[in-house]
């Protein structure tokens, strides 16, 4: 059986796995704990306890878990699993690369540190993004970038593009580059470039030169579109190269 477990602190969710755990458990269990989240506007940070206890999940569980899984991958915020069970620790480390959400592991005396990891992630996006009346796109990295940002992304993106043909420009605007939050984020990005490269006139990178080397990256990938670094303090400079005509 599934149950939540009610000592986490605010802003966590918390289940325990006890014996097999069924169908009706992620009905009874998990499927609420989504759908309250999606009422509260609220994403989903939770802490996964598998101790000894655990038997074995039945095949309608593992059903019900890809299932709500794919519904719900979006929500979640990060994931804490709390086990010594050996092959629980093994396939979580080999899957977690592949969810859209940061996973780690923690042995059952390590609870209190999965808690405080849960409750110290980032809250917020690790980019945040406008569109200007001169109809470009100007990027604001801060975070590593995760999956959901790149959601956003192209929700702005395609609603502007259902009555236009191309943006004018995207200006990136960066301290540093901070990477990807894991592997999701990493194929959500080269998604974002693939269904939209050729729509875009424009691409200026306002960054410190420490990541100058993205600039060949970005000319690669955004093949029809002019490429040009500017410093990071030199956004209104990016912003206006950016609006201007093509070969401006």
């Amino acid at each position: 059986m599934l149950e939540r477990v009610k000592d986490a602190p605010a802003g966590v969710d918390a289940v325990k796995a006890i014996g097999s755990v069924s169908k009706s458990d992620y009905q009874t269990v998990v499927e609420p704990l989504i759908e309250g989240a999606r009422k509260e506007g609220r994403r989903i940070r939770i802490l996964c306890e598998i101790g000894p206890e655990f038997m074995s999940f039945t095949p309608g569980a593992a059903w019900e878990d890809l299932k709500v899984g794919m519904g719900a991958m979006r929500l979640f915020e990060g994931c804490a699993v709390v086990s010594d069970v050996g092959w629980i620790r093994e396939s979580t480390r080999l899957t977690s690369f592949l969810m859209p959400c940061p996973v780690r592991v923690f042995g059952s005396q390590e609870r209190d540190e999965a808690l405080r990891w849960l409750t110290s992630l980032p809250e917020g996006p690790g980019i945040s993004h406008r569109l200007t009346e001169s109809e470009v796109l100007v990027i604001e990295v801060e975070q590593p970038l995760r999956a959901t940002d790149f959601d956003a992304l192209a929700s702005t993106v395609d609603s502007w593009l259902r009555t236009h043909t191309e943006l004018a420009g995207v200006v990136i605007h960066a301290r540093e580059f901070p990477g990807w939050e894991n592997i999701g984020g990493l194929i959500r990005h080269v998604r974002f470039i693939r269904d939209h490269h050729r729509k875009v006139r424009k691409i200026a990178l306002a960054a410190d030169s420490e990541i100058a080397t993205l600039v060949p990256q970005l000319a690669n990938h955004f093949v029809q579109a002019e490429v040009r670094r500017f410093e990071y303090d030199e956004l209104n400079d990016a912003l206006a190269w950016a609006a201007s005509p093509s070969g401006a």
